[in-house]
């Protein structure tokens, strides 16, 4: 079986884009998008593949739209979020606590790093989201919602924009211009700090099948899954694994700030994320 298929370049996903890892039983044709998270849009929007991977925050809306998709036990992308917010020193000093009624650049206001941000701001500094202006670059993967913040001129790149004033800040970047400052000047500090308090990697990516995929062919999703298990198993040292329990303690955070944040109509069960046959991969 060929499966159409959208998956990153990352270390996990090496050994099964490199074809060291392969299968007897399914065969993947790897779409081209550079970054992969163009091949979202698709993904949500048409059904473009028959295993893609795919932001979690986008899945969550997705699921929410009741989008045709399955999601995966298995994470492709994850990694601290601090490092991701700048702000201009040469207006002055900011610190993360400093951001209501701040207007606040970010690429599209439905991002994972957003997300993750946004409840990082809000949870354990005590940012009110809602005083923020926020100005944003692109639509949502799902073209079911409707976001309610300003959107850029056209053109204007957002760290362009944060250089010429027109922002205090903006979330999702990490750039070395001159003038230009983390929004959380110790991320080192910061990272380790939030992780002895909430014991989560935040995840970022995993990977979803076609509903039609997951209820025509179980058995080509549970190759794909063992095939992914395997290339990921052979990732170098320092990449990211997660056990089921830590998988669903970054899942449960991510959920809930999603859903404050407005996002999805409701936090789900990490349970409701899977059907019955993706619940049982291990």
């Amino acid at each position: 079986m060929r499966l159409r298929t959208l998956l990153g370049d990352h270390p996990g996903t090496a050994a099964l884009k490199n074809g060291s890892v392969k299968s007897d039983s399914v065969t993947f044709d790897f779409a081209d998008y550079s970054p992969t998270n163009k091949g979202f849009k698709p993904m949500v929007r048409e059904g473009a593949f028959d295993v893609s991977e795919m932001a979690i925050v986008t899945y969550l809306m997705a699921k929410s739209f009741g989008k045709p998709m399955v999601l995966l036990p298995e994470v492709v992308v994850a990694r601290f979020q601090h490092a991701f917010g700048l702000y201009n020193a040469k207006l002055g000093m900011l610190k993360p606590s400093d951001l209501n009624h701040k207007r606040v650049g970010i690429r599209s206001f439905t991002t994972t790093t957003g997300a993750w941000l946004r409840g990082i701001l809000a949870n354990d500094y005590g940012v009110d989201l809602n005083s923020i202006d926020w100005v944003t670059f692109e639509d949502a993967h799902v073209a079911e919602f409707r976001d309610t913040t300003m959107r850029a001129p056209a053109g204007k790149p957002i760290i362009q924009m944060l250089l010429d004033g027109e922002l205090d800040a903006v979330l999702g970047e990490k750039v070395e211009r001159e003038g230009l400052k983390p929004l959380f000047p110790d991320v080192a500090a910061e990272e380790k700090a939030w992780f002895a308090k909430h014991q989560v990697l935040p995840i970022n990516h995993m990977v979803v099948v076609s509903e039609k995929l997951a209820h025509e062919h179980p058995e080509a999703v549970r190759e794909v899954f063992r095939l992914l298990r395997e290339s990921a198993g052979r990732a170098p040292a320092g990449a990211p694994k997660f056990s089921t329990e830590e998988m669903r303690r970054s899942l449960e955070l991510i959920i809930g700030y999603t859903a404050q944040q407005g996002l999805i109509p409701r936090a789900y069960a990490v349970d409701e994320l899977f059907d019955d046959l993706t619940r049982t991969l291990r």
